[in-house]
């Protein structure tokens, strides 16, 4: 299977990063077609699946991967696709929604450290703490002072589950706002992602700059080397799902797993099976 070359999209620790620069329509880490890229893409679930096994039985690591992106940029596409026939013992997925009123009265650190993997798990977070730093902040929701001091509490808080054994992959799903349009439209004009659409899209579709600034400020200040973010070009489905395939497959191996040796003697019990 050809090599993909997903790691020219980290953001290094103290990176400028101006989204305007990366095109999210380009497909450079493949050379080949979608059709031929159809292959490598299974073998990659496949291996994933095989992998998540592992991480499962010997319950030792933990991975937790944040899903961000922009309204339409693939979230739930990601969650089904990539990790389509993974384990559902050992993989779980948690969204961040519109904070309850016991979680307002609490930090916004406290619900999300409740949702983090527990060892042999792999938690899919669908959005996340990083809406701390996004929403509220274009919405005005809490003082710029509060939300700006936010970057250093979220790194200590990733570098703390990194320490502890924790696996962190963030994804950022780069679309640009001419694919959110017609992914938008797509929504409108088919019966089954009608149910989709929300007309708050657009109010937050108008606030496009704002959220591209607020991301660029995410991206710069919080991809550390524990917690490294990765720009995913995103505006064609089937290359999003082949480079986060690559880096998830890459990043267990690399955790060079192994099957746990059984207690029992299993030679005494095959006897007595016999």
């Amino acid at each position: 299977m050809a090599e993909i070359d997903w790691k020219r999209y980290l953001v290094q620790p103290g990176q400028k990063v101006k989204l305007a620069d990366w095109d999210a329509g380009s497909t450079p880490a493949w050379k080949g077609s979608k059709e031929a890229a159809e292959k490598p893409l299974l073998e990659l679930n496949d291996e994933l699946e095989a992998l998540q096994e592992l991480l499962f039985a010997q319950a030792r690591h933990k991975v937790l991967i944040v899903l961000q992106g922009m309204d339409t940029s693939g979230k739930d596409g990601v969650i089904r696709r990539v990790f389509e026939g993974v384990n559902p013992q050992g993989v779980r997925v948690a969204s961040f929604k519109v904070p309850t009123a016991p979680e307002m009265a609490r930090d916004y650190l406290w619900r999300v450290h409740q949702q983090v993997p527990a060892r042999g798990e792999m938690v899919i977070f669908n959005r996340s703490h990083y809406e701390d730093v996004l929403v509220v902040r274009v919405h005005n929701l809490v003082p710029p002072e509060q939300w700006q001091r936010r970057y250093e509490q979220i790194n200590a808080f990733e570098r703390l589950l990194a320490e502890e054994g924790t696996t962190i992959l963030k994804f950022f799903l780069h679309i640009d706002m001419e694919e959110q349009r017609e992914r938008l439209l797509a929504r409108l004009d088919e019966p089954d992602k009608r149910w989709k659409f929300n007309p708050g899209d657009l109010k937050e579709r108008a606030l496009w700059a704002e959220y591209e600034k607020a991301y660029e400020d995410v991206l710069e200040k919080t991809s550390t080397k524990h917690a490294p973010w990765i720009i995913i070009p995103a505006n064609r489905k089937w290359y999003r799902d082949l480079v986060i395939s690559a880096v998830m497959v890459d990043a267990l191996k690399d955790l060079k797993m192994e099957y746990p040796q059984p207690a029992e003697n299993l030679d005494a019990c095959r006897a007595e099976l016999a």
